[in-house]
């Protein structure tokens, strides 16, 4: 199916033995366990299992190493994403822990640029992992490689200001280190680093793949020796993905390319009024003039995605009064639901991060990271507007007012 357009590959992968099946949706598997009829045949797939293996040759023997609902889904995802194949966990930063572990079991430094997700810049630092990390700007890859560099980390576009980094041109910097991807907010739809030399494209599934609020997972999408080491670490970290979640997964997949395209259209109209509204001092969005200097979307990208971010004039004080004022868009964290999300960077998904390194990479308080959904556009405007219109309304009673105004969303998100 793979000369099939991408539309009509998310609706069928993982389906193609379903009418052997005598099925129309995805069968589920919840055993924990799994009977054997001949020990010698259940030893050899343990072995085979153990040593990363995709598929027993008899029997599963146990939930922890392989579950058939699991395995579909990555093998869907994997021809979505242009790999041969995929390895699910239970959580995004499950993913990212299993390909750290990985990767540096022969070479512990890791060349990171920023920015990436806070979580992701977290486990980096924080020292859990015993990792050297050398943080690198985009064009300085090459140079902070060394011999025993395991592999480079980058995110594009970068959670949470959309900044878009030159896949390729890091691959080249790289040589022959492994390039990660965080590819997250792309998506197989709108970007698929492998094509472009990544070893592998990693994705937080709670967000565009699952797409409804509702599961909590990650996938990687990789070569196969990449994912016997991947599978490896899973089984002994306990990490494999539920099979109702990776059931909810393939149910999402064929909305994947509605959901984005739907959710981009209606983020690059509310970018263009944002940047117009005298309340916001600056929008980040590829899709706008200016904002992919390199020339990335129709190259690297085939369109620039439905996240968004926009600084507040009044700081800190103005963004947690929006967030507060808001009535139609949910503020919580998290991105690629079919609602409209809005979450303050500084304080909750990068608060972990240092300050200094906040703001050097354009996480200011005044920072807001829009994850538009499919809602009607000009109802997501009117509810911005309101938001936007009591700030402005505020500033011109004095930056008192809006401290005030701010007090009960502030306490809220301290």
């Amino acid at each position: 199916m793979s000369a099939a357009s991408i539309d009509t590959r998310c609706v069928h992968t993982g389906r193609e033995d379903f009418a052997r099946l005598g099925v129309h949706a995805p069968p589920i598997d919840f055993s924990s366990t799994y009977p054997m009829h001949d020990l010698d045949e259940g030893t050899s797939d343990y072995d085979a299992l153990a040593g990363g293996a995709a598929y027993p040759m008899h029997t599963a023997v146990y939930a922890r190493l392989h579950n058939p609902t699991v395995a579909r889904f990555e093998a869907a995802f994997a021809e979505l994403d242009g790999a041969e194949a995929a390895v699910a966990f239970g959580s995004g930063m499950a993913a990212i822990t299993a390909m750290l572990l990985a990767l540096t079991s022969h070479g512990r430094h890791v060349v990171a640029v920023r920015p990436l997700y806070g979580g992701t810049d977290h486990l980096l630092t924080s020292g859990l992992l015993s990792l050297d990390v050398t943080w690198a700007s985009a064009t300085e890859v090459h140079s902070a490689i060394r011999p025993d560099t395991a592999l480079v980390l980058i995110e594009s576009p970068a959670n949470p200001t959309c900044a878009l980094v030159d896949i390729a041109d890091i691959v080249r910097q790289a040589g022959s280190v492994p390039v990660v991807v965080d590819s997250t907010f792309a998506t197989p739809i709108l970007q698929r680093p492998l094509s472009l030399g990544a070893a592998a494209a990693l994705h937080s599934a709670t967000k565009f793949i699952g797409g409804h609020g509702d599961v909590i997972a990650g996938v990687i999408a990789t070569s196969e020796s990449i994912a016997a080491q991947l599978r490896q670490v899973r089984i002994l970290t306990g990490a494999l993905l539920h099979p109702l979640a990776a059931y909810l997964l393939h149910r999402g997949l064929p909305t994947l390319a509605l959901r984005v395209r739907a959710a981009e259209e209606r983020a690059g109209e509310l970018a263009r009024r944002l940047q117009r509204h005298p309340a916001v001092a600056a929008v980040h969005y590829p899709g706008l003039p200016g904002g992919d200097p390199m020339g990335l979307i129709g190259r690297q990208m085939d369109g620039p995605g439905s996240i968004l971010a926009f600084d507040m004039a009044g700081g800190h004080d103005a963004a947690a009064l929006v967030m507060q004022r808001l009535r139609l868009i949910t503020s919580a964290v998290s991105l690629g639901s079919t609602d409209t999300l809005i979450q303050h960077p500084a304080g909750l998904t990068h608060r972990l991060v240092p300050e200094h390194e906040r703001e050097a990479m354009g996480i200011t308080g005044g920072l807001l990271r829009l994850s538009v959904g499919i809602e009607g556009v000009e109802d997501l405007w009117n509810d911005l507007a309101q938001a936007l219109d009591a700030v402005s309304a505020l500033q011109s009673d004095g930056a008192a007012s809006v401290v005030a105004a701010a007090e009960p969303a502030l306490a809220g998100m301290a």
